[in-house]
């Protein structure tokens, strides 16, 4: 198979591996992927996924990236806080949640940071579609349970002031009895944590 062929069967893909390409070319000889690495054709993300040069990098694509190297995982913690404006930093890695270890890929494209949760943990998102392609974004309640239940050292209101959350956003998108709701699928210790913390933001001022 020449780079063209391959370009022009996997034009609409924001990422692939060697599965899909196999579907055009059953033989297709992993070796032409290093070849065309080299002259910057494509680009490696992780072991055997890969996307075209020039796809164009957003939030979006990024999202959908994260969901596929390593699944099952949905975004979530201080990504999804920047997605919903609930902080006024920048986030520089795609932080997700999954049910598989631990761990971080460090790419030419970014770093993705993926946090362990209990498979029974792993709901609360939603599909967002971005030019045909759908990618799991963890609803606002679920990104701050998530968060707090893996930063176990966030009890006390300095902790919460340190979150920097945007009060008024807050207020706005968060559904209490969602919260609540999801909460129960939690420990007891996040729950007495969780009752702090909406203290706190019922009781800040401006």
């Amino acid at each position: 198979m020449k780079y063209l062929e391959l370009k022009k069967q996997l034009n609409n893909f924001i990422i692939f591996t060697t599965i899909e390409i196999r579907k055009f070319e059953l033989d297709f000889d992993t070796r032409r992927l290093s070849e065309w690495q080299n002259k910057g054709y494509i680009k490696k993300i992780r072991r055997g996924f890969y996307m075209f040069a020039d796809l164009e990098l957003n939030e979006p694509t990024l999202f959908v990236i994260a969901n596929k190297i390593y699944n099952p995982s949905y975004v979530s913690f201080e990504m999804a806080f920047a997605y919903y404006n609930l902080i006024p930093e920048s986030v520089y890695s795609i932080t997700s949640a999954s049910s598989q270890k631990t761990t971080v890929f460090n790419t030419q494209i970014g770093n993705f940071v993926y946090h362990k949760l209990k498979p029974e943990l792993m709901f609360g998102y939603k599909l967002v579609n971005y030019k045909n392609y759908n990618f799991k974004m963890a609803e606002i309640e679920k990104a701050i349970l998530d968060y707090f239940y893996i930063n176990t050292h966030l009890t006390i209101e300095s902790d919460f002031q340190e979150i920097r959350f945007n009060r008024e956003r807050f207020l706005e998108q968060v559904n209490r009895k969602k919260l609540k709701q999801y909460l129960k699928a939690f420990n007891n210790n996040l729950a007495k944590r969780m009752e702090k913390f909406l203290t706190y933001v019922d009781t800040q001022t401006n």
